[in-house]
């Protein structure tokens, strides 16, 4: 049956893994905002990558639509060559107005043309402008992304070794911390920034978020009779007695 661990020994073990943790996060850091802004990026690049296969696509229908209509007008201008001969052979009034009827369907026909392929050239223009500047951004991105990538890369060749190694000695540190305490301290380090769940009194203040810790509460702190926090940010609060040479964890 295992014994219980005393006082003491719990805010000893919580100190010390909250020092491993800081060390962690002074790596985290380091990284900055590198990591989500390389994913911005990636998720920005994969954006502008559908966009410009959107456009591609949208210029080559359009380029299709004014073959078509080009070719609709020329054959429309071969009709009118054809009628223009027939012309000649014509036998009565009747097949002259039927030929001369064709060609002028055959000429508005051709002006229709003429007309749908100006207003596709002004949007096919206006697509590849659309395309061009959408394919030079993605340029641009993906230039900040590699170079984003390289430097972040070099943190991570630089740190992981350390890194590896702190997280390991962080796992090992929670082994022997209950329940009740790790959860406690995991959600006070994500409630502050800076990480700080585990904190000394230092000149009669709470060494987290600064306020007063009255001397009946640092006297309560120093006899480890049960484990305290601070009144104002909930944080743990430990004697100098904890913080020695002894409690620092050898990398």
């Amino acid at each position: 049956m295992s014994v219980e661990a005393t006082i003491t020994e719990k805010l000893q073990k919580l100190w010390d893994l909250q020092l491993i943790d800081s060390q962690l996060d002074e790596i985290q850091i380091l990284k900055g905002e590198l990591p989500m802004e390389v994913a911005d990026l990636e998720d920005e690049i994969a954006g502008l990558e559908t966009r410009c296969k959107k456009l591609g696509a949208s210029v080559k229908e359009v380029e299709q639509e004014i073959a078509q209509m080009q070719s609709m007008a020329k054959d429309a201008e071969n009709n009118i060559k054809r009628y223009q001969k027939q012309l000649d052979d014509v036998k009565n009034n009747r097949e002259y107005e039927a030929l001369t009827k064709e060609i002028e369907l055959a000429n508005l026909d051709i002006q229709l043309a003429e007309k749908k392929v100006r207003d596709a050239k002004g949007k096919l223009d206006a697509q590849k402008d659309s395309l061009a500047i959408a394919e030079a951004k993605k340029e641009a991105k993906q230039k900040d992304l590699d170079a984003k990538k390289v430097e972040l890369q070099g943190i991570i060749e630089k740190t992981e070794s350390e890194e590896n190694k702190l997280r390991n000695k962080s796992n090992k540190g929670r082994q022997g911390i209950e329940d009740r305490l790790l959860k406690a301290y995991d959600k006070t380090r994500r409630t502050y920034r800076n990480g700080l769940a585990v904190v000394t009194v230092e000149r009669n203040s709470c060494g987290g978020c600064f306020n007063n810790v009255p001397p009946q509460v640092q006297l309560e702190i120093g006899l480890h009779k049960k484990i305290i926090a601070c009144e104002h940010c909930g944080r743990i609060l430990v004697d100098q007695s904890i913080v020695n040479p002894g409690a620092t964890i050898e990398a």
